[in-house]
C-alpha cells in the first residue's frame, strides 16, 4: 500500500504559483510601522534639549529668552556707540578750534613776514640789504636766529622782530601738530563708530529674526506698554529738588515715545538718551552714556531712592532709567518697545545716583 503524500508537501502543479497570505504580511507591516513610529517619537523626545518644542526647534520661551539676551547685548553695543559718538563730537569741536588757531597763527606769521620784508626793502633803498635780513628772508629764519649772535650788524629792533617771528613760527607749528593729531584721532574714532554701529545692527537683526519665529501671541505679549499696572497716577514721593521734579516731569512726558538706539530725543530715545534729555530739560547736563551717568552724582541706597534719581542696571552699567516714585522707573527698554513704566527691580540694580 502506497501512502499518499501529505497535503502540506503536495507537489505543485506545473505553471502554478504559491500565493502568500496577504493578511499575514499586512499585519506584520502594521506592527513594524507602529514600532518604528514609536521608536522615532522616543528618539525625538530623547534628543530634544531642555526648553525645546517637541514639534522641533526651541520653544517660544527659549526663543524669547534668546531675544532678550540679544537685546541686552545690543544695548551694551549701543552704549559703546554712544561713548565713541560723544568722543567724536568732542574731537570734532577740538579739531575745529585747533584749525582755527592754526589759521590765526598763519595769518600772524604772514603779517610778521610782511613787516620784515618792508624792513628789508628800506635797507635796500638806503644802500643794500643787510646780510642779517637777507638770511632772515631765506627759507630758514630759525637758522638765522641760531647764528644771529655772531652777526655784528644786527640791531636791537631787528633782534626783537626776529625773536617775535620765531615765536610765531613755533606757535604755528604747534597748532598744526595739534590739529593733525586730533584729526587723525577723529578719523580713527569715526571708524570705530562705524564698527559699533554695525555690531548693534547685527544684534538687532538677529533679534528680529528670532522674533519672527515666535507665535503671534508671544510677539504681541512682548509689545505690552508695561510689565505691570504702573501708570502716571502711581503714588509719588516728593522729589529732592525742583530740577529733579522737572526731570521727572519730562521723563513722564516721554512715555510712549519709541526706542531708537543712539537717540536722545525729543521724539525717540535709547536708555541713556532719555535720562540725559530729561535732565537737560531741567537745566542739568548729564554724561551721554549710562556708564558716565553712574558717576554723575551721589550714590544712595535703593530703599532711599527719590523721584529723579537715576537707577543704573547690570554690573556693567549698560542700562539706566529714572525713578519716578511708587516703586517704578521710566525708561527706554529696548528696540521695538516704547518708553514705559516698569518696576524698579526689573533687573539687577548696580547703583542709584542722585544728580
Amino acid at each position: 500500500m502506497v501512502s499518499q503524500p501529505s497535503p502540506r508537501h503536495a507537489p505543485r502543479r506545473p505553471g502554478s504559483r504559491r500565493r502568500a497570505s496577504s493578511s499575514g504580511l499586512s499585519g506584520l507591516g502594521t506592527r513594524v510601522t507602529a514600532l518604528s513610529a514609536a521608536a522615532g517619537a522616543a528618539a525625538v523626545l530623547t534628543a530634544a534639549p531642555a526648553g525645546a518644542d517637541p514639534a522641533g526647534g526651541p520653544s517660544p520661551a527659549a526663543l524669547s529668552a534668546r531675544v532678550d539676551r540679544l537685546y541686552a547685548d545690543a544695548e551694551r553695543a549701543t552704549e559703546r556707540y554712544n561713548t565713541v559718538s560723544e568722543r567724536v563730537e568732542d574731537l570734532r569741536e577740538q579739531v575745529e578750534r585747533a584749525q582755527d588757531g592754526a589759521a590765526r597763527e598763519q595769518a600772524r606769521v604772514n603779517r610778521m613776514r610782511g613787516d620784515l620784508g618792508s624792513l628789508a626793502s628800506a635797507q635796500y633803498r638806503s644802500g643794500g640789504i643787510d646780510p642779517s635780513l637777507a638770511l632772515l628772508l631765506s627759507e630758514g629764519p630759525e637758522e638765522y636766529l641760531a647764528k644771529a649772535a655772531t652777526l655784528d650788524r644786527i640791531n636791537s629792533r631787528q633782534a626783537a622782530k626776529l625773536r617775535a617771528f620765531r615765536g610765531a613760527v613755533r606757535a604755528l607749528e604747534q597748532q598744526r601738530t595739534e590739529a593733525g593729531g586730533k584729526l587723525a584721532e577723529l578719523r580713527s574714532r569715526r571708524e570705530a563708530l562705524g564698527e559699533h554701529r554695525e555690531a548693534v545692527q547685527r544684534k538687532l537683526a538677529a533679534a528680529q529674526r528670532l522674533l519672527n519665529r515666535l507665535p503671534p501671541r508671544e510677539r504681541a505679549a512682548r509689545g505690552h506698554v508695561s510689565r505691570d499696572a504702573g501708570r502716571p497716577g502711581a503714588p509719588m514721593e516728593p522729589a529732592p529738588s525742583s530740577r529733579a521734579a522737572a526731570a521727572v516731569a519730562a521723563a513722564r512726558g516721554a512715555v510712549g515715545a519709541p526706542y531708537a538706539w543712539g537717540q536722545a530725543g525729543p521724539s525717540s530715545f535709547d536708555c541713556s538718551g532719555l535720562t540725559s534729555w530729561a535732565y537737560a530739560r531741567a537745566g542739568v547736563f548729564l554724561p551721554r552714556t549710562s556708564q558716565g551717568q553712574l558717576h554723575a552724582g551721589r550714590h544712595v541706597p535703593l530703599e532711599r531712592a527719590l523721584p529723579g534719581d537715576l537707577v543704573v542696571y547690570r554690573s556693567d552699567a549698560s542700562h539706566v532709567g529714572m525713578y519716578v516714585g511708587g516703586g517704578q522707573v521710566v525708561h527706554a527698554p529696548r528696540p521695538g518697545a516704547r518708553v514705559r513704566y516698569d518696576p524698579v527691580g526689573m533687573m539687577p540694580v548696580a547703583a542709584v545716583v542722585r544728580p
